[in-house]
């Protein structure tokens, strides 16, 4: 498109001090006269683009020149700038080379009134080797095997890897698993003995994977808590659902798959949670806590 390459134009000359019509005729694989075309019409949009002739002549940007409002309103350079800090954080390594090369592109617009980390306050080294293995696969479209273990136990799975998501303050992978024949999300901190496999797939990578159709196949169950005003920080970091009583503790829902999972997590809040609903759920902790009190007699 005409846009595209007038767009790739100007920043191969904010690289360069000057290059030839025929130069990017060639980059560009059009005629000469069409690049002469390009050159006015920059040129009517503001840019201060001109060319020499002669001996080391040919097409300039004015010395200085950054990209400015006759193409990217401010706020649109603010809001480019400020979606790379967050995908240069899924790469988990301190690198801000396109932020810095953008930013300079555009003047230093000022983008860091935001900063984004999705990894974790422990084994950052594990988690950007495993990003590494997972961007090769799925770019390079090979198969991947690895062990997963979920509320079922752990199985080995063989799956071709379409694409990571974040969801719900949790990494996924979302692939088409050639074991359950069937597109599945597989939560990343629950695969082990990752191996990246020497067989490619041509499954096509759909572009959006966060529909209701296919979100998560487990079966869910909906909690009613009573929670402790003590606990009123977890319930302000981990609940979306909840209203505070007259005495200051919370009733909250909670949306869940069923597991064994389930206990140990309302288990880390001891005594300052109680469930309310459902009566199968409470009655199970009920019971599992009469045997844990078994091992104290």
């Amino acid at each position: 498109m005409q846009v595209n390459r007038l767009f790739e134009m100007i920043y191969l000359l904010l690289n360069k001090e000057s290059i030839t019509a025929g130069e990017l005729a060639t980059h560009f694989e059009v005629s000469p006269r069409t690049i002469y075309r390009d050159v006015e019409l920059l040129s009517s949009a503001g840019i201060p683009i001109y060319m020499t002739k002669g001996k080391g002549g040919g097409i300039s940007l004015l010395s200085g020149f950054v990209l400015n409002k006759a193409i990217l309103t401010d706020s649109e350079k603010s809001d480019i700038l400020s979606a790379l800090h967050a995908v240069e954080a899924v790469s988990l390594e301190q690198t801000n080379s396109a932020v810095q090369k953008l930013s300079s592109l555009f003047g230093n617009t000022n983008a860091d009134w935001v900063e984004v980390d999705f990894s974790g306050w422990a084994n950052t080294d594990e988690e950007a080797k495993l990003f590494g293995i997972l961007k090769a696969a799925i770019i390079g479209k090979k198969k991947m095997a690895f062990h997963y273990h979920s509320s079922e136990g752990s199985m080995k799975r063989i799956v071709e890897p379409m694409k990571l998501c974040f969801k719900g303050q949790s990494w996924y992978l979302y692939a088409f698993c050639t074991v359950r024949k069937d597109y599945r999300f597989f939560k990343l901190r629950r695969i082990k003995k990752l191996e990246l496999l020497n067989e490619h797939f041509e499954r096509t990578t759909p572009t959006k994977v966060f529909v209701d159709s296919n979100v998560f196949q487990d079966d869910f169950i909906t909690i009613t808590l009573k929670l402790s005003k003590k606990m009123a920080y977890r319930v302000y970091d981990e609940f979306s659902q909840y209203e505070i009583l007259p005495s200051g503790d919370f009733i909250a829902q909670l949306i869940m798959p069923r597991g064994d999972w389930v206990y140990h997590y309302l288990a880390t809040f001891g005594e300052h949670c109680e469930v309310l609903e459902p009566e199968d759920m409470r009655l199970q902790i009920k019971d599992t806590l009469q045997k844990t009190l078994a091992h104290y007699l």
